[in-house]
């Protein structure tokens, strides 16, 4: 038999081809030669393969395709540089809402943003824990369009694995009991390795390798003080999360050395009254606000409004000390008892903070619109400003309402037209509309010793609705300022709900009797018309509850796609530099490109802003994670010592493991294990995932997301912060169901 040739030489004769299999980039070539999709026939055909040789082509073009230079199915083509490869090594970039790690391809080469692939704990075991920027080898599957899971096959980052968790003392060292609740079992700790922790003191531990038999061990390398200090579940979650607490020497020294601004170049504010308006435990103020009805005749009704923010930027510029750590911390992150500023405290609560009565530089766009909220023009200027007084939401609220005290009587013109401009505003925001789910905040309220007190639902009133919609106007302004002028923008992007959650809300919807759009471009209004006929009724909660998990994450990008929840074309964040790194890429952006003068960014470039916006957009998911898991363990601590309570709750989440509940007076979150649920009845519950219930099997009682439900507190611990209720009664049916059983 002849040699064969490479499928170059197509015109030669089969019987002188079919010698020996292709090579693989051979094959990769015909197919990729053949401009679409080619059968396993077609290519056994072209290279003269026949007989036992097909099986061996077979196997190859299986092995083409589990590494994904082929696309699998009937017929192969080329496979899209956008699908993963099933195995392939994984960058961690942040946290999803469960703590569990989020990574994308350390090595990407396909078109736009990365994917996004989930690492979803499995054992719970503590061992090498996966941290921001950490790599692994992973084996992936695709859950939806951009979106994968995968499952770890082996770190590959070079740093032990570390826990935090309670320390205490045994006879051959101690145990260390880990903080995080997925943790299922303690670690061990020999005599030479406590660094002399003491019984109850919160440590860091480096962890072993893995042992065949036995507790796994552990190494004392960090103490961090008693789990019942004032400070002790930041200061766990800081060191869980991998947050920095101390700031770099050279950042500090930057940070002291910082001085009043040289008003040369800048636009003199001092006279206007601008105001701050912030909660009453604010800890810093990088936005300040003012407005007038604006004086001419052709926008009668209309206002101009003024929107100043720190500037950031004339003290931290491009890679110097505070820019380097800035940038890895990528926000500040705010727990009930303190926050982790992104900035030294010099910055974020001294030259940088818009304290009243007192000089500092800022950004202020001027915003000139009609009474309907439509902005006619606008002007961005570097400023030098000072702020006539330090206002809060309740007090601008009361003074607005004509219970106004002493503080707020001079300002009472400005606050008028404040809340002018905000009803302008608002109506521009009904006629747009945008996403309307206004859900409940928690707050937690501590005492003089840094204990919890109590758990309050944030007051939400016109005050706090007006600096939101001023804001959303600067940052609007800015980003269409800067994409008309070509100019580099850190967008904060939001896009469609994905496909892979509207088929099973639409399904859910459908069992309430709401028929969600099956339009190819939803909107915000299609949701909106949902929330409007659920107004009221008893699955008005649930209704929003489901909507909201739909919803796509937002996160940083310098390219645009829009903004979703808001119906917005071009969105950034410009109003909070002093909290948040990406606010500080738009300033200096802003700067560059209308050459505003005052100093300071002149020198340095930044990075690839595509890496940067990964890089934020993680460290904001790392810092809602940890303040979402400091808000539980405070409930847990403030339910600690009502063991036995009973409480009136809703169901807040389904799964095949038991019920999720939080409870109406706290907000605080439990589990009910489906173990408990049907112990007391001898039912069996499976999940309807479609319709988010667990199920009886014999008498179909239904515990279904959203239902209200009696709970009993059976456990809270303060270690983990997890609480587990029971049932407070069982149903009737369910007693008599057990009956039928044992007969």
């Amino acid at each position: 038999m002849a040699k064969s040739k490479p499928i170059a030489g197509a015109g030669k004769s089969r019987s002188a081809r079919a010698d020996r299999l292709p090579s693989r980039d051979e094959i990769a070539a015909y197919v990729k030669d053949s401009h679409g999709k080619v059968s396993k026939r077609e290519i056994a055909r072209a290279f003269g393969i026949t007989g036992a040789g097909r099986a061996a082509l077979k196997e190859m073009m299986r092995d083409l395709v589990a590494d994904g230079t082929l696309a699998g199915g009937g017929k192969r083509r080329l496979a899209d540089p956008s699908r993963l490869p099933p195995v392939l090594v994984v960058e961690v970039t942040g946290l999803d809402a469960d703590g569990d790690p989020l990574a994308a391809p350390s090595d990407w080469r396909g078109e736009g943003r990365a994917p996004r692939i989930a690492l979803p704990s499995t054992g719970g075991r503590p061992g090498p824990a996966l941290g921001l920027g950490d790599r692994a080898l992973v084996k992936v599957r695709a859950t939806g369009p951009g979106h994968y899971e995968g499952r770890i096959i082996r770190a590959l980052s070079e740093r032990p694995g570390r826990a935090v968790g309670v320390f205490r003392e045994a006879a051959d060292g101690g145990r260390i009991q880990v903080v995080d609740r997925r943790a299922r079992s303690e670690l061990a700790v020999s005599a030479d390795d406590t660094m002399a922790a003491v019984a109850g003191e919160l440590v860091v531990a480096e962890i072993g390798g893995p042992r065949r038999f036995g507790l796994p061990r552990a190494k004392v390398v960090e103490r961090l003080g008693g789990l019942d200090s004032a400070h002790a579940i930041s200061t766990l979650l800081c060191s869980a999360n991998g947050i920095p607490t101390r700031f770099p020497a050279a950042a500090l020294a930057q940070a002291d050395a910082a001085r009043a601004p040289d008003p040369d170049g800048r636009t003199d504010l001092r006279a206007l009254a601008l105001v701050t308006i912030d909660d009453e435990d604010a800890r810093d103020f990088d936005d300040a606000v003012w407005a007038e009805a604006d004086p001419d005749p052709a926008n009668s009704g209309g206002w101009h409004a003024v929107v100043a923010i720190a500037d950031v930027g004339h003290y931290v510029c491009p890679g110097d000390p505070i820019d380097r750590e800035a940038r890895s911390r990528g926000n500040s992150v705010y727990f009930p008892d303190r926050v982790v500023p992104m900035l030294p405290e010099p910055l974020s609560n001294g030259w940088c903070s818009l304290k009243a009565g007192e000089d500092r530089a800022c950004l202020a766009v001027h915003l000139w619109i009609d009474r309907d909220g439509t902005r006619r023009r606008h002007r961005i200027e570097r400023a030098l400003m000072r702020s006539a007084g330090r206002l809060t939401y309740a007090g601008v609220q009361a003074a607005h309402d004509g219970l106004g005290d002493a503080g707020t009587a001079e300002l009472g013109p400005v606050i008028a037209a404040l809340y002018g401009v905000y009803r302008s505003l608002a109506r521009a925001r009904v006629a747009r509309g945008t996403l309307d789910l206004d859900l409940p905040e928690r707050r937690v309220v501590l005492a003089e010793d840094g204990q919890v007190q109590a758990i309050e639902t944030r007051l939400r009133r016109d005050s706090h609705r007006l600096i939101e919609e001023m804001m959303i106007a600067a940052n609007v302004a800015v980003a269409e300022v800067l994409s008309a002028k070509a100019a580099p923008c850190m967008y904060r992007v939001h896009d469609q709900p994905p496909l892979d959650k509207l088929e099973p809300l639409r399904t859910f919807l459908a069992s309430l009797g709401y028929k969600l759009s099956r339009a190819r471009h939803l909107t915000p209004g299609h949701f909106n018309q949902i929330l409007l006929k659920a107004a009221g009724r008893p699955e008005e909660e649930v209704v929003k509850l489901v909507i909201l998990r739909a919803q796509a994450q937002a996160e940083y990008n310098p390219r645009n796609i829009g903004h979703f929840g808001l119906n917005l074309h071009r969105y950034a964040h410009f109003t909070s530099p002093i909290r948040r790194y990406a606010d500080l890429l738009v300033h200096r952006s802003l700067i560059r490109r209308l050459e505003l003068g005052g100093g300071g960014i002149e020198d340095g470039t930044e990075d690839d802003w595509s890496e940067i916006g990964a890089t934020i957009s993680a460290a904001e998911r790392r810092a809602a994670a940890a303040e979402r898991d400091a808000f539980d363990r405070y409930a847990t601590r403030l339910l600690a010592a009502r063991i036995g309570a009973e409480f009136g709750a809703h169901i807040t989440g389904v799964t095949r493991f038991g019920l999720f509940v939080a409870i109406d007076e706290t907000g605080a979150e439990g589990l009910i294990p489906i173990r408990d649920l049907g112990a007391a009845s001898g039912e069996y519950f499976r999940l309807d995932d479609v319709h988010h219930r667990l199920v009886g099997d014999e008498t179909g009682i239904s515990h279904g997301l959203g239902a209200p439900i009696r709970v009993r507190l059976a456990e809270a611990d303060v270690v983990t912060g997890s609480i587990r209720f029971e049932l407070a009664a069982q149903p009737e049916i369910a007693r008599k169901s057990r009956r039928r059983r044992r007969r």
